[in-house]
């Protein structure tokens, strides 16, 4: 399904307020409760040699996508990660996502035979036609690791449940980054480089509307809606633009 998402970058000095505006309407979603209020989310993006994904994010392309091994926490090699390719058509973005453990992905990764790790899903009923689009994108672009892209996520999803808008509002906080990670390094921060501690990402999610009660809040706190790609503000904090793969 396709899905919309405002962006806003907000001081960290209006976390508690745009907090106590959205509670009376959203709750901590169940595994970030699980977690204590947040939990880390951990993405290797992969580029072309020529960095394509990053260069079309920043001219404004309205069809691209990004193309990423994500993971969540320390989970380690028995963990699930996600091979995701998110997908600009215009406005709406799309999401082609397949699970598998950590120690399969990384065995893909370096060559083996998909079939051989990937098993049937069925919270993803698509993902091993997923997992086939992600390889293939890998191989015929000739993709590599460009940046491990790290941050604390608080997410929220709405009390009134609505599965037709399914809205979802996270704060994304304590941006980092690690320049040419390999794909057996996604829980390795050593060398990892503060990218922004002094605000966080706002993202709004929505399949058809958006809140009509957070627009006063947005407005009472002078926020923007804008471009907030937590990719390529690693790529700019790292220099990776002004070199090539």
């Amino acid at each position: 399904m396709l899905r919309y998402e405002y962006k806003y970058i907000v001081p960290i000095y209006k976390l508690d307020k745009l907090r106590s505006f959205i509670l009376p309407f959203m709750k901590l979603d169940t595994f970030a409760e699980s977690q204590g209020g947040q939990y880390t989310v951990r993405s290797i993006y992969y580029d072309t040699p020529g960095l394509q994904c990053y260069y079309d994010k920043m001219a404004g392309v309205k069809r691209r996508n990004k193309v990423r091994l994500r993971g969540y926490n320390d989970d380690g090699s028995r963990g699930t990660v996600f091979f995701e390719i998110k997908k600009k058509v215009d406005g709406p973005l799309f999401k082609n996502r397949a699970s598998l453990e950590y120690r399969h992905a990384k065995k893909v990764l370096e060559g083996e035979a998909l079939e051989q790790h990937l098993q049937a899903n069925q919270r993803i009923p698509m993902a091993r036609d997923n997992a086939r689009r992600f390889m293939y994108h890998i191989y015929a672009r000739q993709m590599h690791p460009a940046v491990t892209v790290i941050y604390e996520r608080e997410p929220y999803q709405s009390i009134l449940h609505d599965s037709n808008n399914n809205l979802r509002i996270t704060f994304d906080k304590n941006l980092r980054a690690v320049a040419y990670p390999s794909p057996d390094s996604l829980y390795d921060e050593d060398g990892a480089k503060p990218v922004d501690y002094q605000h966080f990402i706002m993202e709004v999610k929505f399949n058809h509307y958006f809140p009509s009660w957070l627009k006063p809040a947005i407005g009472s706190l002078g926020l923007v809606h804008g471009p907030a790609s937590k990719y390529a503000m690693c790529i700019q904090a790292l220099g990776l633009d002004k070199v090539r793969l």
